[in-house]
């Protein structure tokens, strides 16, 4: 490939060198001046021509022999400043004895040397400092409000930004180039007394988190209100967040935070600011985990994960592979989450033996056959149609997904000799008005019953984990609010009084691991149903709003929000307990019990063996009545008008 270079003589190294050469003749005239000012001016005239002449050639030979052009007068920094005064020192260290040569130095005062090196020293950096100070519009922070009006106008987005660290450095650096960001910080804000007051890149910290409130008052009054509120920090307190958000609300400012350090380089572009995550809004308090007691279950063992592409199954397959399985296998349909769950867990944990399986759980002989081959010692099973709306459309789907699909596994786990099999449940399960519920139900109910009939000969221990909704996983809203926001809006909620659980990923299944080892006490009856500690349902339409905000933007200004009305299936909340299902405690934080309802095995089986011929024969009518015999709190009349419509 051919190269092209600038060549040195371009028109802008002309005009730098012809200026270090005017600096260098100013600087050994001014020295002279200086040097011998007043009654011995008149020996001034015998050594300025010559000396000066030969004091430029110099200077201009050594500047360009130290590359001293290759760096850019917009970019002036202090390591130019460091080549500079290396230049200058070299250049009056090789002049010297060069004057000795012509003149012996008959007249010419040594100290005048000393002058010169600093006159030509500041005389070169002063006015690439100044250029850049100009490029920069720092000359206009410094000389203040009162001469704004020699400068054009800013038109960048004001901002107070929370926190100094290296992230916040970097970027309060970046700011000041006005051509490469749209933000001006004006004030800073952090928690460390002894910052308070100080100046840094002459943006002040006016106060701590405490002081917002009195900041923002402040900078209003100063005439330059913040328009945005930026957190530099990659993690702080959700408590702290949620007061920061309600101050934001409070005075109509928007959120945003800085990318992580290595990638701060692009956190000038308004686009590279990374929204805050809900997650962070909306976290709880750490909740302890049993670490010790989950290695002492896992590790060593064969370990299958079903669903292992989907978003709770991956994030049980990473957690799994931490704690060094003998072998983890990984379950899926489908080819592309079945190939990135099994890459991630390459590049997670190297060591650990993985096998990945493409099969379908609704196929039965498959399943028996992989269990028989592979004799995994724990399951997890993960594999589900989630979302309602789906299921509502694809009855047959779910009913063979979630029920049969469940009783192919279970009967496999216990063929195979498993030690134990953990289904993962939903909220939806309890009191179902839709499909996708009631079948979840059914499949507990199914597990329950398993776990009645466990024996010496079938010693397999069954368990249900039963939550509410996951921040990010593919069946919650919070996806769908963020493409939504990518996209400009609108948001849409089903209904305002919406409301539902919520809990991130990572809790989620470090309580669901932490459940598999509750399950695995023998105080505790095989079959049983564990449901995690929820905490406080959230309103849906609060959530949309502060996604906006955490987004950088306003709601019903910059992103409208629309109600659509519920989806069929869907309830304005969820519950965790039937009415029946008292909850009980159990020796781990976040982990309670449901009282089981029990259910014969053999009428288990009957059931589900029934719905597989219903809804391979697709009987609508006939499998959702069969459906509300083995869960009776189900109503099925809506969705069979539906369908009949």
């Amino acid at each position: 490939m051919k190269q092209t270079f600038r060549p040195f003589w371009s028109h802008k190294n002309v005009i730098a060198v012809s200026h270090d050469a005017a600096m260098a003749a100013i600087s050994y005239v001014l020295a002279l001046y200086l040097r011998l000012g007043g009654s011995q001016s008149g020996q001034i005239p015998g050594l300025l021509w010559p000396g000066m002449l030969m004091f430029v050639l110099v200077c201009v030979g050594v500047f360009i022999a130290s590359k001293q052009y290759r760096g850019m007068w917009r970019y002036a920094s202090m390591q130019d400043v460091v080549t500079i005064c290396k230049s200058a020192t070299l250049a009056v260290l090789i002049f010297l004895p060069l004057l000795f040569l012509v003149t012996r130095l008959d007249g010419y005062p040594r100290s005048a040397l000393v002058i010169n090196w600093l006159l030509l020293a500041a005389l070169l950096a002063g006015p690439r400092l100044l250029y850049r100070l100009l490029r920069e519009r720092n000359i206009a922070m410094i000389l203040g409000d009162r001469w704004s009006w020699l400068f054009p106008p800013d038109h960048r987005t004001p901002v107070l930004l929370l926190g100094m660290d290296n992230n916040a450095e970097m970027f309060l650096r970046s700011t000041q180039r006005a051509e490469c960001t749209p933000y001006k910080v004006v004030a800073i804000a952090d928690d460390d007394p002894r910052l308070r007051g100080r100046y840094i890149h002459g943006v002040k910290v006016m106060g701590s988190y405490a002081h917002l409130e009195k900041i923002l008052w402040k900078l209003g009054n100063k005439g330059t209100p913040a328009q945005q509120l930026i957190l530099s920090q990659p993690y702080l307190e959700p408590d702290r967040v949620r007061n920061i958000l309600a101050i934001a609300e409070k005075h109509g400012l928007s959120m945003a935070k800085l990318p992580d350090f290595d990638h701060l380089q692009n956190a000038v572009d308004k686009n590279k600011l990374k929204p805050i995550a809900i997650e962070e809004l909306l976290g709880r308090a750490q909740i302890p985990i049993a670490w010790e007691n989950i290695h002492a279950l896992i590790r060593g063992r064969s370990v299958l994960v079903t669903g292992a592409g989907g978003s709770i199954g991956s994030e049980l397959a990473r957690c799994i592979a931490a704690v060094e399985p003998g072998c983890l296998i990984l379950l899926d349909h489908s080819e592309l989450g079945l190939y990135n769950i099994d890459q991630d867990i390459a590049a997670l944990a190297p060591q650990v033996e993985r096998i990945s399986l493409l099969a379908d759980v609704r196929d039965g002989p498959t399943i028996h056959h992989l269990l028989q081959t592979y004799q995994p010692e724990l399951i997890f099973h993960a594999a589900a149609i989630k979302h309602v709306p789906i299921a509502e459309q694809n009855p047959f789907e779910a009913v063979m997904t979630n029920l049969v699909g469940t009783r192919n596994l279970a009967d496999a786990a216990r063929e195979s000799g498993a030690l134990a099999m953990v289904m993962i449940s939903t909220d939806k399960a309890v009191n179902p008005t839709s499909l996708m519920g009631a079948t979840k139900r059914a499949a507990e109910l199914y597990c329950q019953a398993l776990g009645e009939e466990s024996s010496s000969k079938h010693p397999t221990r069954f368990m249900t984990v039963r939550f509410g909704n996951v921040l990010g996983s593919t069946g919650s809203v919070v996806p769908l609010f963020r493409k939504q926001l990518e996209a400009g809006g609108p948001i849409t909620i089903t209904d305002p009084g919406m409301v539902r659980y919520f809990m991130t990923i990572q809790e989620a299944v470090h309580l669901v691991l932490q459940a598999s080892v509750a399950g695995m006490d023998p105080a505790h009856k095989s079959g049983q149903i564990f449901v995690l500690d929820m905490g406080e349902p959230v309103r849906i339409i609060e959530m949309a709003e502060k996604m906006i905000r955490l987004s950088g933007l306003i709601p019903g200004k910059d992103i409208t929000i629309e109600t659509i009305g519920i989806c069929p299936g869907e309830k304005l909340f969820e519950e965790l307990f039937y009415h029946d299902e008292a909850p009980e405690r159990t020796p781990f934080h976040g982990i309670l019990l449901a009282k089981p309802r029990p259910l014969a095995g053999r009428a288990a089986r009957r059931h589900a063996d029934a719905l597989e011929r219903l809804a391979a024969s697709h009987d609508l009518t006939k499998m959702l009545q069969a459906l509300q015999m083995l869960v009776e709190e189900y109503d099925p009349n809506g969705l069979a008008e539906s369908f009949a419509a």
